[in-house]
């Protein structure tokens, strides 16, 4: 059939009534779960038995959604669920699930396979599936949509629907919440297209926008990540030159900014669900058609060894103290991605930490936002509790993530330092004169 005809299909469900299923109860989930339950019924489901029951008590340890408007959520129309029999009835399939990389930096579609099977086998005639996870233009037609029909026995655009409309959620950001955000919409129809506009416009007060067709709106998402990330490699490599050179980087940036069109970049580390990742869907779909983008393979490469280099500087800074680098000890503060944000997901601390590591000093980390148990887990790394550390023992700090506490102006970073200890700031987040040096 061809898919600028409309499909005899069962009447859509009516945005209003519909029941909405959201698959992924994370930061991009949850919030969307909670949103849609101020108006239809909503099943949250997630695979995670243990997240559900921390949900279902009323506690949301990403910090995403106040646990006062989970609880009056919970008491209205929103379940929660980990039992997939419970799908069964939904109207509206919204998938949130994550899209990592694996070790060789390719797509792992495996999270977006395995929900798609999950819905699949809950599909039933007139039924919408919307993706919003993060994919290269194509994936939500070329792989979801076929795992869709095998599990269902239903045809695309004859016994089901589907739509993309990615998400926007920036953790930590509470200025910027879900209903604030633009929406980018689309469908495999017009008519799945205007379904899908008009559902997430009851909730979206900022307005929707309706995309031609689903890979525009994949492309749309993948590049406005992109294009961040570009711009910090750019930033992070004059950085490493202004260092270079002896030239204060911040100050440069200062002076640039003064023009009414230099745009606010700064250097950093790039880690989280997004920047550090999204670029790699769009290069492994580029490099598929035959296609090499240098520009944006370059950036990642850039970024992607910003960790090292502060790790390195950090070390050259000790020497020319005249300090022994091996058995030196080092407080690294901020594990987290990005401040504020308890969000762990590929964060670049790791690779400072590491790096010293290699050098054979000795590497504590505090972060009052992580989850102790997360960061063990996850990467190995054991927190250091602030209200059992000794001050005065460190030979250098490195302020890692610019969490409120860590910038407050009560907050002393060298009360930690031994004698003649260097504070190396990577975020040029604290006053001037604090710092030894920064990136």
């Amino acid at each position: 059939m061809n898919a600028s005809t409309e499909p005899a299909l069962p009447a859509p469900p009516d945005p209003a009534t519909a029941r909405i299923a959201v698959i992924g109860l994370g930061y991009v989930g949850l919030p969307l779960a909670v949103e849609f339950a101020g108006s239809n019924p909503v099943l949250g489901f997630d695979i995670n038995t243990e997240r559900v029951a921390e949900l279902r008590e009323g506690n949301d340890r990403t910090l995403e959604v106040p646990n006062d408007s989970l609880r009056a959520a919970l008491d209205g129309r929103l379940a929660l669920s980990a039992d997939p029999a419970d799908l069964a009835g939904t109207d509206v399939f919204i998938v949130t699930v994550p899209t990592p990389i694996d070790t060789f930096r390719r797509p792992d579609l495996g999270p977006l396979e395995s929900a798609s099977h999950l819905v699949g086998a809950a599909l039933r005639p007139g039924a919408v599936v919307v993706y919003e996870s993060t994919v290269y233009p194509g994936a939500t037609e070329e792989v979801c949509a076929p795992i869709l029909a095998a599990e269902s026995g239903l045809e695309l655009n004859v016994g089901f629907w589907l739509g993309y409309s990615p998400e926007r959620i920036n953790p930590g950001d509470h200025a910027h919440r879900l209903p604030d955000i633009l929406k980018v919409t689309s469908g495999s129809t017009p008519a799945a297209a205007d379904f899908v506009d008009a559902l997430y416009a009851r909730v979206i007060t900022a307005g929707t926008h309706k995309a031609s067709s689903i890979r525009v709106a994949e492309a749309a998402k993948v590049i406005e990540n992109t294009q961040r990330d570009v711009n910090i490699a750019l930033i992070n490599e004059l950085a490493v030159l202004f260092n270079t050179l002896g030239i204060d980087t911040t100050e440069v940036l200062e002076a640039a900014g003064t023009k009414w069109n230099f745009l606010g970049f700064r250097p950093g580390l790039v880690g989280g669900h997004c920047i550090g990742v999204d670029p790699y869907y769009l290069t492994h779909k580029a490099q598929e058609v035959g296609h090499h983008p240098e520009v944006i393979l370059a950036g990642r490469r850039i970024n992607d060894r910003m960790g090292g280099y502060v790790a390195e500087q950090t070390v050259r800074a000790l020497a020319q103290a005249r300090r022994h680098v091996a058995g030196a000890r080092v407080l690294v503060l901020g594990l987290a991605f990005k401040e504020n944000c308890p969000d762990l997901r590929n964060t670049r601390v790791v690779d400072i930490v590491a790096e010293l590591g290699r050098f054979g000093v000795e590497v504590d980390v505090l972060d009052p936002w992580v989850d102790a148990k997360e960061a063990e887990m996850e990467y190995g790394i054991t927190l250091v509790d602030s209200r059992q550390m000794p001050t005065g023992t460190y030979d250098a700090v490195v302020l890692a993530v610019a969490h409120e506490q860590f910038t407050d102006p009560g907050f002393d970073v060298r009360a930690w330092l031994a004698e003649d200890g260097l504070v190396y700031d990577v975020k040029g987040a604290l006053p001037a004169g604090v710092a030894d040096a920064r990136l």
